[in-house]
């Protein structure tokens, strides 16, 4: 080889080694070995939020257009025939999507006090109206109909400017009524005419317009990977895009990749396998028990207590998931002051706690083998464990079955309390522990406390 071709050659590979990121093939194989960027695993908790035309109706679930046209389900033909006039369509609620009350700041001061790390905001759900102006959804996105705005855009700016959140996106893959989709599908898949002149121009859209550090796919449509192209996409995201060197994919790219494909694991909704897995996964789960989507005729037991969320988050993030929690804002922008007030609750809560959440790792043990409703997490670089009790003993006296104490060497200190605690040692049995007999108001919080133990093993 001659010393200038020679030199060409590496100038040319010099990018990719100084940038530290190999090329990654189009094939599972390859794309599968992608490290996760290590932000995610430490974030722990994001907020999803699921908003488009379906909080017009705001009826029963965000797959309002579904069953009330393709399933026909009573109480959903009923409300329409109830409410509105004979013939309107669902494109007609567009208009009525006004978001008068949106404000972008306000949003972003919200999750800011949630404690959250990361933000993931719906582009596009299965109703294929697009919160962006897309070129690709001519007259069925927010630009152009009802809002007249650029809803991804704001909520991006507010959220950087204001925040240290991390900014994603949610993306449908298919939409249920899109004429080529439904083509497409009648062809069994052999024609791909929706994903390569709708959905994958999107995805490049969405990306490099607002460079989400998450892309969220959903809605495979129950087509194959390899008609949405999928693996061509994810190479490109994480070779070529604005974003590969931080950006995060979850495993929903086409039929058969769910839980086993892609970046994190999500595997289902609301999946909370509460024992420990060996791949990175997420918890994206509903305040509301019943819909995603924001519903007006939900009641108060409709949705999860403070101390239901503080479970899901200290079960999940023990087992070494993320929580991904869900709120519906209404069609006019707001934040149901349901949401916001659980939001700032979980925000209270983690000011506490947050040492036991935030950048831990698994522990030997995910939760204790005597006493129930009691999580382990483990900060490696200081070698704490953290056991998160749920319940405050009656007796005074917390049993821990599975830290092994060390006499004269372990400490045990109750977050937001100053004074170390007082143990004994129970051998291969664990450890008995003294809590200190407070008032509420000198509780450090309410809804679940953390013991931080040192030298145990």
């Amino acid at each position: 080889m001659s010393a200038p071709l020679g030199l060409l050659l590496l100038l040319l590979g010099l990018p990719g080694l100084l940038g530290g990121w190999p090329r990654y093939e189009p094939t599972w194989g390859s794309l599968d070995a992608r490290p996760l960027p290590a932000w995610f695993d430490e974030a722990k908790f994001g907020v999803f939020i699921h908003w488009g035309v379906f909080s017009v109706p705001s009826f029963g679930s965000e797959w309002f257009w579904w069953y009330w046209q393709k399933e026909k389900r009573e109480p959903y033909v009923k409300f329409m025939e109830a409410n509105y006039p004979p013939g309107f369509s669902y494109e007609d609620f567009g208009p009525l999507f006004t978001t008068e009350f949106f404000d972008p700041n306000q949003w972003a001061d919200i999750l800011k006090a949630s404690g959250a790390k990361y933000v993931v905001l719906t582009s596009k759900h299965h109703e294929g109206f697009t919160l962006w102006g897309s070129k690709y959804s001519w007259n069925w996105n927010a630009v152009d109909v009802g809002p007249k705005r650029d809803l991804v855009a704001e909520l991006a700016m507010s959220v950087r400017n204001r925040t240290d959140l991390r900014f994603g996106l949610y993306h449908s893959l298919f939409e249920w009524f899109n004429p080529l989709f439904c083509e497409d599908a009648t062809n069994i898949f052999k024609t791909r005419q929706f994903p390569t002149s709708k959905s994958l121009p999107e995805l490049y859209e969405i990306v490099t317009k607002y460079q989400p550090e998450i892309v969220w796919s959903d809605g495979d449509g129950n087509a194959p990977d390899t008609y949405w192209n999928s693996t061509g996409f994810l190479a490109w995201l994480y070779n070529d895009s604005p974003v590969r060197d931080t950006v995060v994919t979850n495993d929903r790219w086409g039929l058969g990749s769910i839980c086993k494909h892609g970046g994190f694991y999500t595997c289902s909704d609301r999946y909370n396998p509460r024992h420990l897995l060996p791949h990175k996964w997420e918890n994206c789960m509903t305040i509301d028990r019943w819909s995603w989507g924001y519903r007006r005729n939900a009641k108060l037991d409709d949705y999860f207590t403070i101390e239901e969320l503080v479970k899901q988050l200290v079960e999940t993030v023990s087992c070494g998931g993320n929580l991904l929690m869900n709120i519906g804002p209404t069609h006019d922008g707001r934040i149901a002051v349901i949401f916001e007030e659980r939001l700032r609750q979980m925000g209270a809560w983690l000011k506490v706690n947050g040492e036991a959440i935030y950048g831990t790792k698994p522990w030997r043990a995910q939760n204790d083998t005597v006493t129930p409703g009691v999580w382990y997490t483990f900060r490696p670089t200081e070698g704490k464990v953290n056991a998160i009790f749920l319940n405050w003993p009656v007796s005074g006296a917390l049993e821990l079955g599975e830290p092994q104490a060390k006499l004269g060497e372990t400490q045990v200190k109750l977050v937001g309390y100053k004074e170390p605690l007082k143990w004994i040692a129970l051998g291969e049995k664990g450890m008995m522990i003294a809590l200190p007999q407070l008032t509420l108001k000198q509780l450090p919080c309410q809804w679940g406390w953390t013991l931080q133990l040192t030298d145990v093993k």
